[in-house]
């Protein structure tokens, strides 16, 4: 077979030299298109500032806007979520965390994880309550799984839910919960006599409090808290009844980590495209740095990494899309891109110089912010230990 002839060829786009943009549709394009609009009029004009500040402020109102342009529980089917391809609720996590990590993650918590347990473990009265006002974006939800002396091993929680007749009766606390202080509703995880269960929890339950955590130098245009559960007192219907064992809650954080595996590269793309642009326009010894050898093997390596970790994340989508996508293969995508994200953004703050600390510029933004995303839902030791685990035919080195 011949070689296309070079006049023939599209024009080379530093900023998808794969031509990645080839493997969507007209509808991923406009999924993709609407949120990075969104970011761009909503976040993008204020993000440096809440992250100096540490707060993100007009949360609830943030959630209405991301619940009418269907952002929220996007790939869930009914209840007024927008049924969406996994490969577009990627594309839109990749949008959102290009912004910032915190935007990402309160869609991630929202969808992936609270809605997703009402929708997949949920009664059909759960459903119906919650799903369609947090689709909208009118009820923030959380999701209560890690403990402080709990995380990489759920199973040793000690939030613990007891019979009291027809009622359970929870107590314990969880840490590092984001969206929890702003909550309505909760999804938290308990011990029980039969194994461990899934609880739907509105928050203005008495005994149920959320304190804000303070004094973080990492995902800070973020709502994180803790959850104190003092003798909450709930109905049998609280109970999640598809939901026994870690099996719920795991299947959970894979479909939130798989929104990961698109985000992290968000966060990598800003990163390396200002680090593109910088190296353009600023002069050292008399021309442009970005004419320099050293400077030229720092941008190729970058754009390889990161279209590299696209492709993969894509790859994922169209799996998950089909139906077999597995969870080694999500911590395959999470494992290499987070790993793979933080060392651009690390690049590209190089390439920055000391412009590469300032606020001025979203590069130790999201460098911060990816130390978080590399330890949440799943640290590299965790990703590493399934995938050895899934390598050598089921030898477990977790204990």
């Amino acid at each position: 077979m011949s070689a296309t002839p070079s006049s023939k060829l599209p024009p080379f786009d530093p900023r998808d030299p794969l031509g990645l943009d080839d493997l969507l549709t007209d509808e991923d394009r406009a999924v993709r298109d609407t949120v990075r609009q969104w970011t761009a009029d909503r976040v993008l004009p204020h993000i440096a500032q809440w992250y100096e500040d540490g707060e993100l402020p007009g949360i609830r109102e943030l959630a209405r806007e991301l619940g009418a342009i269907g952002a929220l529980g996007m790939s869930l089917t009914g209840y007024g979520c927008a049924g969406a391809s996994a490969v577009q609720y990627g594309l839109a996590c990749l949008e959102l965390e290009a912004a910032d990590s915190g935007i990402r993650s309160l869609v991630s918590v929202q969808g992936s994880l609270a809605m997703y347990a009402i929708w997949r473990f949920g009664s059909e009265e759960h459903k119906r309550q919650w799903l369609p006002r947090m689709a909208a974006g009118e009820v923030i939800g959380c999701f209560g799984l890690t403990e402080p002396d709990h995380g990489s091993d759920p199973a040793g929680m000690r939030t613990y839910a007891k019979r009291d007749g027809s009622d359970w009766v929870l107590n314990g606390r969880k840490m590092w919960i984001t969206n929890g202080s702003v909550a309505g509703v909760a999804v938290v995880w308990a011990q029980t006599d039969d194994g461990i269960r899934g609880f739907v929890v509105p928050t203005d339950t008495p005994g149920f409090t959320a304190p804000e955590i303070t004094h973080k130098w990492s995902l800070r245009a973020s709502v994180t808290s803790e959850l104190v559960l003092d003798d909450v007192r709930l109905p049998a219907a609280a109970v999640l009844p598809e939901a026994k064992g870690l099996r719920g809650p795991l299947g959970c954080l894979s479909h939130a980590r798989y929104g990961i595996v698109w985000g992290s590269m968000g966060a990598a793309r800003t990163c390396f495209e200002t680090a593109l642009d910088y190296a353009r326009t600023r002069e050292q010894f008399g021309r442009p740095i970005g004419g320099f050898q050293l400077t030229q093997a720092k941008l190729a390596d970058m754009a390889v990494e990161l279209h590299k970790g696209i492709l993969l994340a894509h790859h994922l989508g169209m799996r998950m899309d089909a139906g077999r996508l597995r969870p080694e293969q999500i911590s395959f995508g999470k494992l290499n891109n987070v790993r793979e994200a933080i060392e651009i953004c690390r690049t590209a703050r190089t390439i920055l110089g000391a412009n590469g600390i300032s606020l001025e510029y979203p590069v130790m933004r999201h460098a911060t912010n990816l130390e978080s995303v590399l330890t949440y839902e799943g640290t590299v030791e965790m990703h590493q230990l399934v995938l050895g685990k899934a390598l050598t035919g089921g030898l477990d080195a977790f204990r």
